[in-house]
């Protein structure tokens, strides 16, 4: 299974630091995410009660779950350690960062994780920026394989 990716979220957010969590999910959830029926384009990651949620992290239904019917956009608890927890909710709170989910894997052992990141906005000439960064380093690929 490939991990799904919220690609958007590293053009509109500048990265500082990253953490790796766990998730905590119903059983037809898991089968859903292994086959790849989930995306975080609107998923976004806030504290309440010291605890850490994501909430609007789509995991469509499972087609062959008999019993259990859940909300796909629910929110989920994050297992982290609490000593993370803290270091990373103190942070938060300061002005202009925000905790942005953008990756979902499961790991060697097979358990799902979110890649999460405590990132800052990035102003309009930052996305510019790195939009050029893109087309030049692609230019030099095709460079490349011309020759």
């Amino acid at each position: 299974m490939k991990s799904i990716e919220n690609r958007k979220a590293r053009f509109e957010y500048k990265f500082l630091q990253t953490y790796e969590a766990g998730i905590l999910l119903n059983g037809p959830e898991v089968k859903s995410l292994r086959a790849g029926n989930a995306h975080l384009s609107d998923a976004f990651c806030y504290f309440r009660n010291g605890e850490l949620f994501i909430r609007n992290m789509h995991i469509a239904e499972y087609n062959m779950a008999t019993d259990q019917v859940q909300d796909s956009k629910r929110e989920r608890k994050l297992l982290m350690k609490k000593a993370e927890l803290k270091k990373l909710e103190r942070k938060a709170k300061e002005k202009g960062f925000a905790i942005v989910p953008f990756k979902v894997f499961f790991n060697a052992r097979g358990f799902a994780k979110v890649m999460i990141a405590l990132a800052q906005g990035k102003k309009t000439f930052d996305k510019r920026e790195s939009i050029k960064e893109r087309d030049t380093k692609r230019d030099l690929e095709r460079i490349k394989k011309a020759r």
